[in-house]
């Protein structure tokens, strides 16, 4: 089975630097009807005006895991990282026992769009913690590339949590297939172009969440990036 969510239904937060769409309830936007799917809590797809961020401020026991499409992400946080995220890097965040933190744009000229993930961990009270890696483009060209996961294995972030997420940057008419083992679920959210998932026809900021099926089969029309989560 599979359930769409169309990005046009998203919450939305817009103020003077910021506009963000929420796919599930976040901050103001509160719907008791899309509170996450399986252990996916948050997607938030912001974007950031030229010198714009977010101050300081906390949270514990969540995995927060940080996408960025274009432009330049700026981090710093309470266990001493200063880092710049750029595209084709990927950042995931512990926040565990408590981790204070802060993003802006790291360009005065251009803006920065990234996803934002959240998860929910496998057990509370973690020890906070901090990683990021590149991805190239060329690893997720044509193929699911696999970016994080509980093992940390092919070079993918450590998540503390039976999720995996793989990212897969498509041309026009390309194709990549998934197959789901056991009782597995998964998430596709579409973060750039056109694809057709099991035949339907899906947009930017669309998401879709797949249930008692096996077998995935992504098409992109336009060209696309996508991120698909494998879920216990």
């Amino acid at each position: 089975m599979m359930t769409i969510r169309p990005a046009a239904g998203r919450g939305r937060t817009q103020i003077g630097w910021l506009d963000s769409r929420h796919t599930f309830s976040f901050g103001d936007y509160y719907d008791t009807d899309e509170m996450g799917f399986r252990s996916l809590r948050v997607i938030n797809d912001d974007r950031v005006a030229p010198g714009g961020g977010f101050g300081t401020h906390g949270h514990r026991d969540m995995e927060i895991v940080t996408y960025v499409l274009d432009g330049a992400l700026e981090h710093r946080d309470s266990l001493g990282t200063g880092e710049v995220i750029y595209r084709d890097e990927v950042q995931r965040m512990t926040a565990g026992t408590g981790i204070r933190h802060s993003e802006f744009n790291h360009s005065q000229t251009e803006p920065v769009h990234f996803l934002q993930i959240w998860l929910l961990p496998e057990r509370p009270g973690l020890e906070p913690g901090y990683e990021q890696r590149i991805f190239p483009t060329a690893e997720k060209q044509g193929r699911l590339r696999r970016i994080a996961g509980p093992h940390g294995n092919d070079g993918a972030l450590k998540i503390h949590q039976d999720v995996e997420l793989f990212a897969a940057v498509l041309g026009p008419g390309e194709r990549v297939a998934h197959e789901l083992q056991g009782s597995r679920s998964a998430w596709v959210q579409v973060a750039r172009g056109q694809v057709e998932l099991n035949g339907y026809p899906l947009a930017e900021g669309d998401g879709a969440a797949i249930v008692d099926q096996r077998e995935m089969v992504l098409v992109s029309k336009t060209g696309a990036e996508v991120l698909l989560f494998e879920l216990a």
